[in-house]
Formats: C-alpha cells, structure tokens, sequence
C-alpha cells in the first residue's frame, strides 16, 4: 500500500501561484472569499540591509499523529489506507474542532454563502452541497487515477515533488531521505507527510 507524501523545495519555489490557481479549480475552493486549500506565504527575514525574502508553500501536512483527526467529534475526519486525511463533508458538523487542533493552520471553513457561490458558479459540477470544514486532500481524486495533485503537477518549477514515501525507486522518497528535506516545526510530534528543503 502506498504511503503518499510531498517535498517542497523551497529552493525552486518562485512565488508564481500557479499551486493555488491549479487547486482552486481542480477542488472548487471558495477563492472569491480568499480561503484557498494551498497558499504560498511570502516571509520577509533581517533588517534592511540584510533582507531576505522566503516563500514557504502551506498545505495540509496529512499527519501520522493527527491532531485535527483526533479532536473531530463527529467521525468526519478520517485518514485512507494510504494515509491521506480526507473529511466526509455529510458528517461535518462545523464545530471546527479539527481547524482549532490543526497547528499548521491548513483547514477552514466552507460556508454557507461559499456553497451558494459555488453552486452558481459551478452547476450541476458543484463538489461542495453543505457547509464543512475543508483542507487539502492531496487531490486523491487524481491520485486514484495515477495523476498528481493539481498543485505539483502544475508547478513550472518542480518545487513539489508528489509520491510514495515507501517506494525506493519514487523521486518524493529519495529527496525526504537525502537529509535536507525536513518538516516543518518538527519539535510538534505530529510526524507530517510533507517535507520541506529549504532555501
């Protein structure tokens, strides 16, 4: 069974968005409201004259030990066989519970007015019928079908590199045992999928 996971190397990230573009229409994310499923944040570090900019891409990290899954009350956060953290939306009370939980910031609020707009927008091709709490699914609609998520697989750089952790032979694999790629905040226990090498 595949153990699906990311490395973003954060060397190769330019800051374009194409990541958050390609997943907004691939996933029907509210961007009207500005809430988006991945973001590439833009970090100014130092004093001036020692600047430096650092653009970090954010995505749900699809834990081991998952804070969001453990605090649903609801059961609509569940993890698939190959460790993907998904929500049943059906279930999805909107306690937000999980987005409290979350220290990665990855999940928000798909609202009322979010599915109105969206259901005008998008038909009778409309993914979101209720209000949820919703987060990045590593497209596994994709993913099934032997593609990439949307936002590596539209990345000009190849910042996101998309795989099977577990497979010696996949690219994902060998840069998060090269020793540069990295979690983000480690010292929170939570044993993330994505990986970062940085700048």
């Amino acid at each position: 069974m595949a153990r699906y996971g990311m490395v973003m190397d954060m060397r190769l990230c330019v800051g374009c968005q194409a990541c958050m573009a390609a997943c907004s229409m691939e996933n029907q994310t509210p961007y009207w409201n500005g809430k988006f499923r991945t973001h590439v944040e833009d970090i100014e570090h130092g004093l001036y004259p020692n600047v430096h900019r650092e653009l970090l891409p954010r995505l749900c990290m699809h834990c081991d030990n998952t804070p969001c899954l453990s605090a649903c009350p609801s059961g609509a956060t569940y993890r698939t066989e190959e460790g993907i953290i998904r929500i049943n939306y059906d279930r999805c009370m909107g306690c937000y519970a999980c987005s409290i939980a979350c220290p990665y910031d990855a999940r928000y609020p798909y609202d009322r007015e979010d599915v109105k707009t969206a259901a005008e927008l998008y038909d009778d091709d409309l993914s979101h019928r209720v209000p949820h709490v919703d987060k990045c699914s590593f497209c596994e609609h994709r993913v099934l079908e032997g593609l990439t998520p949307g936002c590596a697989g539209t990345c000009p750089t190849n910042a996101r590199v998309f795989g099977d952790l577990d497979d010696p032979e996949s690219e994902v694999h060998k840069l998060s045992k090269t020793g540069k790629a990295k979690p983000l905040r480690p010292e929170l226990g939570t044993s993330p999928k994505v990986f970062y090498i940085p700048s």
